[in-house]
């Protein structure tokens, strides 16, 4: 009778614990269905289309089919994420980009060509966070806008998976506040885009010890998001030259070809 009350009250406290998950998940996933998502395009089937599938998730749209109309919107009221196609009339999406760059590190996602590289590594050079290629599945773009706030959303709120991903980090010139999303190097604030922030913090929390692209992948994406080396790379370089931006001579972040990058604390 004994191991039989055990086992019941073993059954219970994880029943408890699973309902107060699955609680905890049904709060996420609202708090996400309620952001506001401006979708920039000149393509007028795609913003029908998309933001159709955008609202049936619960999401709030709005549609610019031009930068220079979603910029002006913008400078009255910032959304809380952006989809933007590069080529576009009056300003397209890099310049678009570059201006909400200046003012806010909001998470942004790039619609591009099937074979257009160039542009994915541009537009991750300068500051977007993912990008998704024409012709796209609706579906992969809305998994990606999830995870993208989920991060966000993580960060904001400092509801993250470990402890270790709360804690203040101090490496000699670079100071981390997660809870806060603030970075600053020898004194001097830096502004990081999620990604950028989330990268620089899985690097600086073991210095010395190298991570795979692979393993920044996993940090950055969520599973069921697929992205390249390059699209890793590309972030890095980004940092990099937002560390620079306030001290010319940062070199804490080393690039181990063929292997991965690693932190060196100075």
């Amino acid at each position: 009778m004994r191991g039989d009350s055990h086992i019941l009250v073993d059954y219970e406290a994880r029943k408890r614990d699973c309902v107060a998950k699955i609680r905890q998940a049904e709060q996420n996933r609202e708090a996400q269905t309620m952001a506001r998502i401006a979708l920039v395009d000149d393509d007028r089937n795609i913003l029908t289309s998309v933001s159709m599938t955008l609202e049936a998730e619960g999401f709030e749209v709005e549609t610019y089919n031009d930068g220079q109309s979603a910029l002006d919107a913008f400078n009255r009221r910032m959304p809380d994420m952006a989809v933007l196609d590069i080529k576009m009339p009056r300003m397209d999406g890099m310049d678009l980009l570059q201006r909400l760059r200046q003012k806010s590190t909001m998470p942004v996602i790039f619609l591009t060509s099937k074979d257009d590289e160039i542009d994915e590594v541009l537009g991750l050079r300068m500051g977007a966070d993912d990008y998704v290629k024409k012709p796209f599945s609706q579906r992969l773009l809305v998994e990606r806008i999830r995870s993208l706030l989920r991060r966000q959303d993580a960060i904001a709120t400092g509801e993250v998976a470990a402890s270790e991903e709360t804690k203040i980090i101090e490496r000699g010139h670079l100071r981390m506040d997660p809870l806060r999303h603030s970075v600053a190097w020898k004194g001097k604030d830096v502004s990081l885009t999620v990604t950028e922030f989330m990268l620089l913090q899985v690097l600086a929390q073991r210095p010395g010890f190298v991570k795979s692209r692979d393993q920044l992948m996993d940090v950055a994406y969520d599973d069921q998001v697929y992205v390249d080396d390059r699209t890793i790379d590309s972030h890095i370089k980004r940092l990099r030259k937002k560390m620079r931006s306030v001290d010319e001579e940062f070199s804490a972040i080393e690039t181990l070809y063929g292997i991965g990058y690693r932190y060196n604390e100075e």
